[in-house]
């Protein structure tokens, strides 16, 4: 147990390895702060990232997800998301903010993917306003944006480490959309699939590691949803003009299961053991839970 004079919003080990275990957070005073938890005194790396409280963090590179350098990205209040590398002091490798005269909107989910090499990577960032930007660090350049309509509380790729396959983006009014990353239509973007899945806010999904088509949503009614994605006969199609579109599959609920009266507002499945899961709540519980039957869906 340790304890910090400032209240910690976001956390990810990501972006270290398995044998350093470095964890990496955002506080409420828009520090980025990295810890080595058997030294905890002092950050081995601290910046002052941004001028509000950092919502949400997501590292890649590290625990052996995802190829390239291992980078923490923050996403804060003052409306900017901001890309750092530990091994460089004080400045974000990139950062992406409001242009001028557009207004600042608050960045509340961050998530890296297409980390497939050393060259490619992404970041996709969501707002309160159910904006959804895709930035490629490659190019440095927005790639794709989007609205939902609703405040986005989650976004995860499936996987962090392969070509950009799929996208889950939660949002405030118990509505997530599923994104096919794998073909980029030059006008329409990504095909998507749109679930209602409950009455209160998706505060967060995650993919199961060892099946990327199924993932978990957690609910502000204090419920987990398990669902399966299933993909279309042909992911792509040609439009009237010839160019590629894709084609989005369906999702169905396989489980869900009412834990708390309570949000439960984080959820993670464990990387090597298959189905086990943990999820805090508002009701101040950790719960760890175990999902079966997972190899027979």
């Amino acid at each position: 147990k340790i304890e910090k004079a400032k209240p910690i919003k976001c956390g990810t080990f990501g972006a270290t390895s398995l044998q350093q275990r470095y964890l990496a957070t955002g506080d409420f005073g828009g520090n980025l702060n990295i810890w080595n938890l058997e030294a905890p005194e002092i950050p081995v790396y601290s910046v002052k990232g941004h001028k509000e409280i950092i919502n949400s963090i997501d590292g890649v590179g590290g625990l052996g997800i995802g190829e390239g350098a291992p980078e923490i990205v923050t996403g804060s209040r003052d409306g900017t998301v901001k890309v750092w590398d530990p091994r460089q002091k004080d400045t974000p490798v990139a950062n992406m903010e409001p242009v001028q005269g557009e207004s600042k909107r608050d960045c509340w989910t961050v998530a890296f993917g297409n980390a497939y090499n050393q060259e490619e990577r992404v970041v996709c960032a969501g707002y309160d306003n159910g904006d959804i930007k895709l930035f490629d660090l490659k190019t440095m350049s927005l790639r794709w944006e989007t609205n939902i309509k609703n405040g986005v509380c989650s976004v995860e790729f499936d996987r962090k480490d392969v070509n950009m396959n799929k996208l889950v983006a939660t949002s405030l009014e118990g509505k997530f959309h599923v994104f096919d990353m794998r073909t980029q239509h030059p006008t329409k973007g990504f095909a998507s699939v749109s679930e209602k899945a409950q009455k209160s806010t998706i505060w967060q999904v995650r993919h199961l590691p060892q099946n990327r088509d199924i993932f978990m949503t957690s609910g502000g009614a204090g419920s987990l949803h398990l669902w399966k994605y299933e993909y279309p006969a042909q992911r792509s199609k040609k439009d009237s003009e010839g160019a590629e579109m894709g084609v989005a599959g369906s999702v169905s609920l396989l489980q869900n299961v009412t834990l708390s009266t309570q949000p439960i507002s984080s959820l993670d499945w464990s990387p090597d053991k298959k189905g086990l899961c943990v999820c805090g709540a508002f009701d101040q519980t950790v719960r760890v839970l175990i999902v079966t039957k997972l190899n027979k869906v």
